[in-house]
């Protein structure tokens, strides 16, 4: 019979008081007295700890006065009230070593820097707040996958080493199977592995389309990559995105979802998780419990990007990056913007010129029906648009900018064979975390991040 003993989150969610108990897990401080010790254990299951009290009575006493920080223990007591701070304690009639640990354990029963945890980041979710990053990214990825589930979306797995860039979505990493330590400057990629030049995806959407206009309502949720140089808190070379795509759906539509989905999860995670939420308010971000019940009780305003420019021309403000009409916008923007409608905001009918090729043409020809939506203290969360269905337009914008029309004959197939109008967006996962958390660094939540110059583990 196999090792299954009680989880340390379930001593705290149901009667077991005054009961004989056996837990497993790892010491996180131990305090040493001539006749008597005070073990805190934890194991994982939820954010708290359990006290080990025992005294010289025990058996192995000695033995255990010497168990570091870091050991894993099995413990067997009564669970009784605690005399101290603690809601409960186990008054300890067996502590038995599962493993030991040496006094070189990187992480103390001291306070540690997110730097200095990123260096161990294989050890970092024993301690309290990655830990809280960590189990909200899980049960934030539960809640996506439920919400479109429950909304009748296919999970599509889109390909993780494609032939498609999604034109212009970012630069890529290149997959080969030549030598590359002997590689000559000039490839014949016909001769690589897979016959032409390939790498690792930047966006699954292209891909998801193609399912959209089989099962009407489709989702992609998974890695992405990108060889940017970039050291921002908010880049890595490898991330998660959700990317949903719909058919018969316009862009009115497609923000619908955007507002009910991100809704959904928000909520989900308060309702889940609300040790780790207490942990972020109290000591990452005060008032992020507050910010998101604010998101989820609010309507988002709904505002053009020609709009947004003249709210902000027209503010006293001193700009760093003056706003113009046709270009993007700055972070400086998006907070006014968020400001000045005291909620999150969807700025639509973006200039074609610095949006992708696939985006639906207004009728002006100077605008597409894309959207971005900004959130207070985060600014932009999600990205999305209404995709060109007609054939010819999107032909025509594909030579306008001189894309090889031959490398996405499939892509172009769709608008030949049954055309619909149709949407979609994408909002990485990790951006969504750090919204969620208040944890600033994009490095913070992803447990083992890749970023220029850092692969390690």
């Amino acid at each position: 019979m196999g090792i299954c003993n009680m989880d340390i989150k379930d001593l705290y969610q149901k009667d077991y008081l005054n009961q004989d108990v056996t837990i497993s897990g790892w010491v996180k401080n131990h305090r040493k007295q001539a006749s008597l010790g005070f073990i805190d254990l934890f194991d994982g299951t939820c954010l708290k700890s359990i006290q080990v009290v025992y005294n010289d009575d025990l058996k192995e006493f000695n033995e255990v006065q010497k168990y570091l920080v870091g050991s894993a223990l099995e413990v067997a007591g009564k669970l009784t009230a605690s005399e101290g701070n603690q809601e409960f304690e186990i008054k300890a009639s067996s502590i038995k070593l599962l493993g030991a640990c040496s006094d070189e354990y990187p992480i103390q029963p001291k306070r540690h820097t997110k730097e200095y945890l990123r260096t161990v980041a294989h050890l970092r979710p024993r301690t309290n707040l990655y830990n809280a990053i960590f189990r909200v990214r899980s049960v934030s990825a539960f809640a996506i996958h439920e919400y479109f589930q429950k909304n009748g979306f296919i999970y599509f797995h889109s390909p993780i080493i494609t032939a498609s860039d999604a034109e212009g979505a970012g630069d890529m990493f290149k997959v080969t199977a030549f030598d590359l330590d002997n590689l000559k400057k000039s490839v014949d990629y016909s001769e690589d592995f897979f016959g032409k030049k390939a790498g690792l995806t930047v966006s699954g959407q292209l891909e998801a389309e193609t399912f959209a206009f089989a099962y009407k309502k489709v989702y992609t949720f998974g890695p992405t990559f990108r060889a940017e140089n970039s050291n921002t808190k908010t880049h890595a070379s490898e991330f998660w995105m959700i990317e949903p795509e719909i058919a018969f759906c316009n862009l009115s539509g497609n923000m619908d979802i955007i507002e009910d989905m991100l809704k959904y999860i928000i909520k989900y995670v308060l309702d889940k998780c609300p040790d780790e939420m207490a942990l972020f308010n109290n000591f990452v971000e005060k008032g992020i419990i507050d910010k998101l019940n604010n998101l989820i009780s609010s309507h988002f305003k709904r505002i053009t990007h020609q709009e947004v420019v003249d709210i902000l021309l027209k503010s006293d403000t001193k700009w760093e990056f003056m706003p113009r009409h046709d270009e993007d916008l700055a972070k400086e923007h998006e907070k006014y913007i968020t400001d000045y409608f005291n909620g999150p905001v969807f700025i639509t009918d973006w200039p074609k010129d610095i949006k992708a090729f696939y985006m639906k043409q207004n009728d002006d020809n100077k605008t597409v029906a894309a959207v971005d939506l900004i959130v207070p203290g985060a600014g932009e969360l999600v990205g999305g648009s209404q995709r060109e269905e007609d054939y010819d337009k999107l032909v025509a914008r594909m030579k306008e900018l001189g894309i090889d029309d031959k490398s996405l004959e499939w892509y172009l197939d769709l608008r030949k064979y049954g055309s619909v109008i149709h949407s979609g967006f994408g909002m990485g996962f990790e951006r969504l975390l750090i919204y969620l958390t208040g944890v600033d660094n994009i490095r913070d939540v992803i447990p083992f991040p890749r970023t220029p110059g850092h692969c390690e583990f």
